[in-house]
């Protein structure tokens, strides 16, 4: 008797999840030149050519996974009725889901941090991706002028500013993790610290906006 042969995937788009899955993982520990596809097709329900049918070279690859991996934080910022919230408690909900999102995606963080050293020359061509960007720079500006409608933010302030603000916070609470603790013994992603750190952005966040500037 001969072994069976795998069965052939009959969730294509299951199967592209898994390969995306596995290969930002891969992507975010080892880096665009490290990654193999080979060792990616060895850790899905699939193949290597099935791979290269699905998304193309590694390269190409690469560019799906950054491509998904900006995807979901604008998709998790868009479920935020931020309309329907004050503009304060509009602002730090929005910080809120980036610190959550940045704390549950690691792979996100290595991720950027692989291609800032590539210095960014995969991602900027990326067509669309940084248009899509677009809507979170929005939904600030949309913020902004509500809470200076009333005076309660001041006018020199940018989107761009509180996009900054909000994604240094969140990103070098992640990234430096480990740098952190072994210089001052304390661990950013603890439990003993979420809360204390989460509301720290929040009220950083809001303060920077109010009128008058003043901390």
């Amino acid at each position: 008797m001969t072994a069976d042969k795998p069965k052939r995937s009959r969730d294509p788009e299951g199967t592209k999840r898994d390969i995306l899955a596995v290969a930002t993982r891969e992507f975010a520990e080892k880096g665009l030149d490290g990654a193999r596809i080979d060792e990616i097709a060895e850790k899905t329900a699939t193949t290597k050519r099935m791979i290269y049918y699905y998304f193309g070279d590694k390269d190409a690859l690469y560019r799906t996974v950054l491509t998904n991996a900006y995807q979901e934080i604008r998709i998790e910022e868009s479920r935020i009725d931020v309309e329907h919230l004050p503009p304060a408690e509009a602002l730090r909900a929005i910080a809120e889901v980036t610190f959550d999102h940045h704390e549950r995606h690691p792979d996100f963080i290595r991720l950027v941090s692989v291609e800032n050293m590539q210095r960014g020359k995969n991602i900027a061509g990326i067509d669309g991706l940084a248009d899509s960007q677009q809507p979170a720079l929005d939904a600030l500006a949309g913020i902004l002028a509500r809470g200076r409608s009333t005076g309660e933010f001041r006018d020199d302030v940018t989107p761009l500013d509180l996009h900054i603000l909000i994604s240094s916070y969140c990103v070098f609470r992640v990234a430096n993790r480990d740098t952190f603790r072994a210089l001052f013994q304390t661990d950013l992603l603890g439990d003993d610290q979420r809360d204390h750190l989460r509301r720290m952005l929040g009220d950083a966040v809001v303060a920077y906006v109010r009128q008058p500037y003043v901390f």
